[in-house]
């Protein structure tokens, strides 16, 4: 179904005093949302109903302006604490976390290569009650980096045109960050990948409600069109100064990911407890009188813990890589530079390294805790009304981003040869 914008987004108001200006604040206002979100998580699921008050519950938490920078007015807070609030929001509901997943890498972005004026706009609305999605893959290229979406020049201004799907979180946003071709304008603009800000209900913009994964089932990742959308130049970031250069732009968008993964695993093992403790019946064969009492459950649940721990702690580390990697590059922009960002190649790489580690980890404990949690609840576990189905299914959706098997061949090149990653955007 094509989406009205305007018939959903209800624009909660943003009270800036309210936006959490440390760390504790961010981890304290994110447990708040996470405990309202988990509520009816299951059966919005189950419905696929999607989630228009639960995102304007965390709009209106100002979680969403969290790393805008000090000087237009944000906390400006660490890549770290935007993962732990991931965490927290992920473990309660992997739909409402993966919504704002793309709003805080394009923030970054801003950050990173944006001239001032759209800067200032950007975060500016964000302090407001902006919220951005991504408008960037597509189907029937011959690898996912082939982009067919194409920015043409119509006098002073630029045209847009194509079509992109699993753009997460369209439906329930107001900007839409768009990655597009452009050939040599011969003017000012090189030929190259661009990001385009355009207005979610710009004319020739349509939104299609037609995400129909296994998993995710609710985070608004289906269809977005644009035909002849008039884009202003100045809205326009080239995209290869954040990723072609050593930023940490891969890092943290990577980071972000983990950290949905490392709260789907939490969630999962939290679900399984409480279903073992309240609902599961002993097997006769363990000669006790609750669940929680069979030897053998105790000893998978210690195994399933130690999993998730792994998770939880190799999370912490890349994440303090990531603050370590990017803190002068994010002081530079503090202190109102936009040109020779640092060029800390090594710890840039030890940071992509860092979150190609706990990748791996997160993405085994996401699927196997997951699936784990039918085997030590039971069979009455797999009633379709509970719909303890959907954190494998979460699981098993969200862990495709970005294989893998490709992070194990960064991490073994590091290791054999000090070979650094490749800076394209997803490490």
């Amino acid at each position: 179904m094509t989406v009205s914008i305007a018939a959903h987004i209800s624009r909660p108001t943003v009270d800036l005093a309210t936006v959490p200006s440390s760390a504790a604040a961010a981890r304290s206002k994110a447990r708040e949302v996470a405990g309202r979100i988990t509520v009816d998580a299951a059966e919005r699921d189950r419905q696929r109903r999607l989630p228009y008050a639960e995102i304007d519950a965390l709009t209106s938490s100002g979680l969403l302006a969290i790393t805008v920078p000090q000087r237009f007015g944000g906390p400006d807070l660490a890549p770290s604490v935007v993962a732990d609030v991931t965490r927290l929001l992920a473990a309660a509901d992997p739909n409402v976390a993966q919504i704002p997943h793309s709003h805080f890498v394009y923030l970054n972005l801003v950050r990173l290569a944006a001239s001032d004026s759209l800067a200032q706009r950007i975060f500016g609305d964000v302090l407001r009650d902006g919220r951005i999605a991504n408008a960037q893959s597509e189907r029937g290229g011959k690898t996912v980096a082939e982009i067919t979406t194409t920015l043409r020049r119509d006098g002073d201004r630029f045209v847009l045109d194509g079509e992109k799907f699993y753009a997460t979180g369209s439906l329930f946003a107001d900007t839409l960050a768009v990655l597009a071709r452009l050939p040599d304008d011969g003017a000012e603009f090189e030929a190259g990948e661009y990001i385009a800000f355009v207005a979610a209900d710009a004319p020739g913009v349509t939104i299609v409600d037609d995400w129909d994964g296994l998993g995710q089932r609710t985070t608004g990742s289906g269809t977005v069109a644009f035909a002849d959308v008039a884009v202003d130049p100045g809205a326009l970031i080239p995209r290869a100064p954040a990723v072609a250069r050593p930023t940490g732009y891969g890092a943290f968008a990577q980071l972000l990911h983990v950290a949905i993964d490392v709260g789907i695993a939490r969630g999962a093992l939290d679900a399984a407890a409480d279903f073992v403790r309240t609902t599961s019946r002993p097997w006769f064969e363990a000669g006790v009188d609750r669940a929680d009492a069979d030897p053998l459950t105790v000893q998978r649940f210690g195994e399933l813990g130690v999993e998730v721990a792994t998770a939880e702690a190799t999370l912490d580390a890349a994440a303090r890589a990531v603050d370590a990697a990017t803190a002068n590059a994010h002081q530079h922009t503090r202190d109102g530079g936009r040109d020779d960002l640092p060029n800390d190649l090594e710890s840039i790489a030890e940071a992509s390294i860092a979150v190609a580690v706990a990748k791996t980890v997160a993405d085994r404990a996401a699927n196997n805790v997951s699936s784990a949690l039918f085997e030590v609840s039971g069979t009455g576990s797999a009633a379709g009304e509970l719909a303890l189905d959907r954190f494998w299914r979460n699981a098993r959706t969200h862990t495709l981003h970005d294989p893998v098997r490709w992070k194990y061949q960064h991490i073994g090149r590091w290791v054999l040869r000090g070979e650094r990653p490749p800076a394209h955007g997803v490490i």
